[in-house]
């Protein structure tokens, strides 16, 4: 054991994030009752910088946007591990009734972002005290956008955020844990998110002479029928996807046949295998159809945020980490979900992990992304002690 770090370091922390738990509350109430969208995270970053700055670090301000990174050095050389935390909100309207709830109409954090920025900020809190006890860095990296399409991760990543790190880990509140449980998934984690955007071209005419107009509903009504068809007859059960048309549009009238037709969807995969497959597949049914019946199709697929893979040595060493901290038995292995994470830009690149911090409070059935969401604050002084625990495990 290096001299500079102590025996009892399980009290330790939890010491250390006791005597701060009450004002990293504070700053989640403020942040909470002051939401910010995308990447017009503006006083959300300078809030966090002003933190960094009283604690006597040199934030960076405007990476990849409004993104914000400071580093701690530790006493010694060795690798450089990024923390990641979301900062941005939806837009959707607060039902809460809370005391510090969203001033601002029509947005809300109801993913918990103010609760990842305010663990994180209480973080470099602690490590920046402990940072004798470090082998190498931590980057502590605060990210907008991580709800839209368009992606502060990839922001940040092409911005250099990711540049020179060795191991990056993120953590996301979770409802369905209990407050002071963790839970970890082994591989991928969340799946790729692609969008696509479909125009059928046919003929107008008369709905009593079809003969003499060229139907792009009935075109469109086969393409999605098909289209099922690549899930269930083209993928591998085993590496499953999921297809889901979000929205159709065609028509005015009952008795005109309409010239276009449009169609627009997602496909979620959890690997860059599944991925080209389903990309192919969607384009041969869609033009395929289109051939066989007569009509043109316009195809935008656009590619979004990749699968979020999990590195089994930094699941390990996070986890060994976590259990040291709260006990093995507050740990759970959770199966990957088909929902989107751009923190995958950065697990792109390193070997990462994604930790989940229990947030459920007693007698509520939370789930993110709803008007009434109230996750318990103590996750806040849970998460930043696992957190605080990791870095020092793995920078040991």
């Amino acid at each position: 054991m290096h001299a500079d770090r102590p025996n009892d370091v399980t009290s330790l922390v939890n010491d250390r994030v006791a005597a701060i738990e009450a004002g990293l509350i504070e700053i989640r109430r403020d942040l909470h009752a002051h939401p910010e969208l995308g990447m017009d995270t503006v006083r959300t970053a300078g809030v966090v910088a002003a933190e960094l700055t009283r604690l006597g670090l040199t934030p960076q301000m405007g990476v990849g946007g409004h993104g914000v990174v400071a580093e701690i050095a530790g006493a010694r050389p060795g690798p450089c591990l990024l923390i990641r935390a979301d900062m941005d909100a939806l837009p959707i309207e607060e039902l809460t009734g809370l005391d510090f709830a969203s001033t601002v109409p029509g947005r809300m954090h109801a993913c918990g972002h103010d609760i990842h920025t305010a663990t994180l900020l209480g973080v470099g809190t602690v490590l920046k005290d402990l940072a004798p006890m470090l082998r190498g860095t931590v980057r502590l990296v605060f990210q907008p956008a991580e709800e839209t399409v368009e992606s502060g991760a990839a922001a940040m990543v092409a911005a250099g955020a990711a540049a020179g790190a060795d191991i990056a880990l993120a953590f996301h509140n979770r409802p369905e844990l209990a407050v002071g449980r963790f839970a970890y998934t082994r591989g991928a984690a969340t799946a790729s998110s692609d969008e696509f955007d479909v125009v059928i071209h046919g003929k107008s005419g008369h709905a009593a002479r079809p003969h003499a107009a060229v139907d792009p509903i009935v075109a469109t009504a086969a393409m999605i029928t098909q289209l099922q068809t690549a899930v269930s007859r083209v993928m591998d059960p085993s590496h499953s996807s999921v297809l889901t048309i979000g929205h159709i549009e065609g028509g005015s009238t009952h008795n005109i046949i309409p010239d276009s037709c449009m169609f627009q969807g997602t496909v979620r995969c959890r690997s860059a295998e599944s991925r080209d497959t389903m990309e192919a597949t969607f384009r041969r049914i869609v033009e395929g159809i289109a051939a066989a019946m007569g009509v043109t199709a316009d195809i935008s697929y656009q590619r979004g945020a990749p699968a979020l893979v999990n590195d089994d040595r930094v699941v390990d060493a996070t986890i060994a980490a976590v259990g040291a901290q709260f006990g093995d038995d507050q740990l759970e292995q959770l199966e990957g979900r088909f929902g989107a994470e751009d923190f995958s830009y950065f697990s792109d690149l390193i070997p990462s992990c994604q930790l989940l911090v229990g947030a459920s409070q007693p007698g509520r059935q939370d789930r993110v992304h709803n008007s009434h969401y109230q996750p318990d604050e103590r996750c806040i002084g849970l998460g930043t002690a696992a957190l605080v625990r990791a870095a020092l495990d793995i920078l040991a």
